[in-house]
């Protein structure tokens, strides 16, 4: 009989209190199928969460996966913008059906519901995290690979709904270069810590700007200390992602699926690697 360690995620003894921690896992659609599932987070908004979501499903998806993202954010939400999306959803008595990409990555929003994609969603936190809950259960997700969950920063009702309700392959942290990034990591790898979900690596966005003729890199938000916040936590740093003009074009058009070479492509075979272990 195995021994008990602890720590669920890990722990191959089949006692009660694992039985307790997979029975709160909310059940999918009976049509639905998704292999691998991994949350997008942050302790502080503003650091690329999204832009970093998005780059990663469609790197997963040029890979030969299916990709598909469940935008968490919903007070928030910007992943339709970014490929492009307006409407797409649809629902018959089985369910809703997610919005499809250009190159057929499935997404649900909140933003893909409303007729005004500029309204403002005034929702209390327990209606946002019963949405949340929501775009689990009751859309249909078809054949899914891989399925990122863009949360919303910090450590609310919403991350905390996504941890209890499902069952995560592990987390990414999002951060960026300045000198709290030590306080923003440690806020959402505490977090994950307490609920038992893995953390499977870091990403620094904003790192650096390259120069367009030396291609010096400039450190406009100060020297990173990503290296030492790894350390310090025991994780894989995956990516430092540099500030790009012309990412940031191809998501103001609605075209990030038309990027080019990406600071994530080694991130993609990392994660792989680590969720397919699992």
């Amino acid at each position: 009989m195995s021994e008990c360690t602890h720590n669920c995620s890990t722990c191959s003894a089949n006692c009660s209190s694992k039985q307790k921690k997979e029975n709160m896992y909310e059940a999918l659609n009976p049509l639905s199928e998704v292999r691998h599932v991994i949350g997008v987070v942050s302790g502080k908004g503003g650091v690329g969460k999204s832009l970093v979501t998005s780059m990663l499903a469609t790197l997963v998806q040029r890979q030969g996966y299916h990709a598909a993202i469940l935008d968490a954010d919903v007070t928030g939400p910007s992943i339709p913008h970014i490929f492009g999306l307006k409407s797409g959803v649809t629902g018959d008595e089985n369910g809703m059906y997610p919005a499809r990409t250009a190159t057929g990555i499935d997404v649900i929003s909140a933003n893909l519901l409303l007729d005004d994609t500029t309204a403002p969603v005034v929702w209390r936190g327990p209606v946002i995290a019963g949405t949340v809950k929501q775009f689990w259960t009751d859309v249909i997700w078809n054949d899914v690979d891989y399925m990122f969950v863009d949360c919303p920063p910090g450590t609310g009702d919403v991350p905390l709904t996504v941890f209890q309700t499902i069952k995560l392959d592990g987390i990414i942290i999002v951060s960026s270069p300045q000198d709290l990034v030590s306080m923003i990591v440690s806020k959402a790898a505490n977090m994950a810590k307490m609920m038992d979900i893995p953390v499977l690596g870091l990403v620094e966005n904003m790192s650096y700007v390259e120069c367009p003729d030396c291609k010096k890199h400039i450190n406009i938000y100060g020297e990173s200390h990503i290296e030492e916040v790894a350390e310090k936590f025991g994780y894989d740093l995956l990516a430092k992602m540099p500030i790009d003009p012309k990412l940031a074009a191809l998501c103001d058009k609605g075209m990030l699926e038309l990027m080019e070479n990406s600071s994530l492509d080694g991130a993609v075979e990392k994660i792989i690697q680590k969720t397919q272990k699992n």
